[in-house]
């Protein structure tokens, strides 16, 4: 008996929010290294990841095959997951900072199909190793017009323009793979995580239950999707619930993240331990006069916290820092955050 399907976990993060009109809502508010701000709204969002999936149903590829994404934070990143998501393939996102042999370790166990990068990181990263990975079909680049292509690599743009703008999720069983995260290899080779289309109900459900996390609400997670807190709270998680992602595309700085959380309004914070040392110990502490009222939640996930870092929070940021606890193999927030 054939089993029972349904949307996939693109219908939950994007589509029914423009069913429901809310379409026009801002969704997603990228934050470039030079000033630049890019924004995508609900209905973007969804026409953008909709042409992502018919362009990749376009080249021959089919749900379940495995499409990986080596990008830096931004908004191609999103709509990268999200169009692979929704054409019913298997994402797997990859951390920008890799060299070419952890990126080759994760293609060729992932038995890649294919992979969205940019021009800097195909040079860098992908070419070294294509001869090596005799299952990758397709290599798109997001930065590159046509005409310019490497050998052996597609312009990404020259297919969206010709995509189906209005292509709905892929139909599939709420246990047919989403993702494939990698661990850290600190055992051996590389092994991946599964995660499923139903488990976004765990992730909006936690992201309401544990944060608090409410439609409009303004959120940054400061994790990069090649880590699972960077998928499941920096991707999937607001947007289901429809507050308004903030993403950072630059690197670590404490006077940036400063300015982040008091110019953008941040409202719930989720960051690691690591990141709260790095900010107390800076003592690049805000302005008083700028203040901090909108921020009524930070949370943390890694390591455990230490006593100083919660007691910093209280002190300077107003509200203590909290921990939560889960790990890739789960893929959602296990536990409330410790009072």
């Amino acid at each position: 008996m054939e089993r029972a399907r349904h949307h996939n976990l693109v219908d939950v993060v994007l589509d029914r929010h423009v069913r429901s009109g809310s379409a026009g809502t801002l969704a997603l508010r990228s934050l470039g290294t030079q000033g630049d701000v890019t924004e995508r709204t609900f209905a973007q969002l969804t026409e953008e990841s909709a042409r992502i999936a018919s362009a990749l149903h376009d080249l021959g590829l089919e749900p379940g095959d495995r499409v990986f994404v080596l990008l830096t934070r931004g908004v191609a990143l999103h709509t990268a997951m999200l169009g692979i998501m929704r054409a019913g393939m298997v994402a797997g996102p990859l951390f920008a900072a890799f060299g070419p042999e952890p990126v080759h370790q994760r293609l060729d166990v992932g038995e890649a199909r294919a992979i969205i990068t940019d021009l800097e990181l195909f040079g860098s990263r992908v070419a070294p190793i294509r001869d090596r990975l005799p299952h990758l079909a397709h290599i798109l680049v997001t930065d590159m017009a046509p005409g310019e292509e490497p050998p052996g690599t597609v312009a990404l743009g020259s297919l969206l323009a010709a995509a189906d703008p209005d292509m709905p999720p892929v139909p599939v069983h709420p246990d047919d793979p989403a993702l494939v995260h990698f661990t850290s290899g600190t055992t051996g080779t590389p092994k991946g995580a599964v995660h499923v289309h139903g488990a976004v109900e765990a992730h909006r459900d936690s992201a309401i239950e544990v944060f608090g996390l409410r439609p409009g609400e303004r959120y940054w997670c400061t994790a990069d999707p090649g880590w699972i807190t960077g998928t499941s709270y920096g991707i999937l998680a607001p947007l289901a619930v429809g507050a308004v992602t903030i993403v950072d595309e630059a690197e670590f700085d404490p006077n940036r993240w400063w300015s982040i959380l008091t110019e953008e309004r941040i409202a719930v914070w989720y960051t690691a331990p690591t990141a709260i040392r790095m900010m107390r110990r800076s003592r690049n502490e805000p302005d008083p006069t700028l203040g901090l009222s909108s921020l009524r939640l930070v949370a943390s996930v890694g390591e455990p916290l230490d006593p100083a870092s919660v007691t910093w929070g209280q002190r300077v940021l107003g509200v203590p820092v909290r921990d939560t606890w889960w790990q890739t193999e789960t893929g959602s927030i296990s536990e409330p955050p410790a009072a």
